[in-house]
């Protein structure tokens, strides 16, 4: 696929999970009862996406492994791909901590050994125990500087707390100190009022913008850009939209409820700053990014309110799209003639190898 940009990096791609042999990484006693009773190490996303017929797009989350994921990559023509879980966006829904500390260790010792070691043109983003933030620290700093990870994903829904909370908090230092990504990410869909919203296109829609408006006002209203500065946030897979919505409505919100804050743990405006103006300065320092795709009438809009910095495209590949839907969106975006050449190279790569800490081309 000719462009007219140095490359192509995909900031969000899915692998397709291989149970047996996650399993088998896991301690023998999970590997003990698989081998009597096969059983899924994930929790569910939700009711949702079960027991609803509707059409995808040929060849539309195809069980993929390293070799197709390659063939996508060379025929579409993208440089690098990161790799996002598919089954672990409900890793939040863990409900015992041992669990979910065997669990991501044995994800991500899997995603090394099929992708990453498969070859450079993949990226890796670890699972991390959140359940219990001591051993999420742990898993954190083995992913990165064992296992050559960019970064962690952080669910946006069905997890113990809100992302802000201080639980967290010594996540976000480990995470500072090694100044890698956090990756936010959706799928699971349950408890955001559409539990029993009957067509699954709305809830798609609607879904993972939600968890990531919930989990930016969360990390955004209790400071977490001000607290652990070398950390970077991304929030993936709800386009760029709801973002402008929270410029405005947080803004006028902020306005007329100003926190009562005596023990000093909310964001710090500047004198005369509105909290869109944090936002948009967090956003030019670096730390605050957004996925987008290539069907995203608003991006144009965007780059103009906040500039080019936060955009990184994504091809969510494979779920529900297959090659030529993402060679028609990434057509899209080269073809927007409201995008500058600075602005379609700062989505198409030059975000994502600054959030992913990738070496520059």
């Amino acid at each position: 696929m000719a462009t007219n940009v140095a490359m192509i990096i995909d900031g969000d791609g899915h692998v397709v999970e291989d149970m047996d042999v996650i399993t088998s990484l896991m301690p023998r006693r999970y590997r003990d009862k698989y081998d009597a009773r096969p059983f899924d190490p994930f929790p569910p996303l939700d009711h949702l996406h079960s027991c609803n017929l509707h059409d995808l797009p040929p060849g539309a989350f195809a069980r993929v492994g390293p070799e197709g994921w390659l063939d996508f990559l060379k025929d579409v023509g993208i440089e690098a791909t990161v790799l996002y879980t598919t089954r672990g966006l409900a890793f939040g829904k863990v409900v015992s901590r041992d669990w979910a500390i065997d669990l991501a260790r044995a994800y991500n010792d899997w995603l090394h050994q099929t992708y990453l070691k498969r070859s450079p043109r993949f990226k890796g983003v670890a699972l991390i125990p959140l359940q219990e933030p001591d051993a999420a620290v742990e898993e954190l700093k083995r992913a990165v500087k064992e296992l050559g990870m960019c970064g962690v994903m952080l669910p946006s829904t069905g997890i113990q707390l809100h992302l802000g909370h201080k639980m967290y908090w010594p996540i976000y230092a480990e995470a500072n100190r090694l100044g890698c990504c956090l990756g936010i990410h959706g799928g699971a869909h349950e408890n955001l009022g559409m539990d029993d919203l009957n067509p699954y296109a709305p809830v798609h829609a609607l879904g993972h913008p939600f968890g990531l408006m919930v989990s930016f006002a969360s990390i955004i209203f209790n400071g977490i850009c001000d607290k652990f500065p070398n950390v970077k946030i991304g929030f993936m897979e709800g386009g760029v939209a709801w973002l402008l919505m929270c410029l405005e409505r947080f803004d006028r919100s902020y306005e007329t409820h100003i926190q009562h804050d005596p023990r000093g743990e909310f964001l710090k405006l500047q004198k005369g700053e509105k909290v869109s103006d944090y936002i948009i300065r967090h956003i030019k320092a670096g730390r605050l990014f957004v996925g987008c795709e290539g069907s995203e009438p608003d991006l144009a809009h965007a780059i103009k309110r906040v500039g080019n910095g936060p955009f990184i495209y994504s091809s969510d590949f494979p779920h529900e799209v297959n090659n030529d839907f993402c060679k028609r969106e990434l057509k899209e975006i080269l073809e927007n003639q409201e995008l500058s050449a600075e602005d379609k190279a700062a989505v198409l790569y030059r975000n994502g190898q600054r959030f992913y800490n990738l070496a520059p081309e």
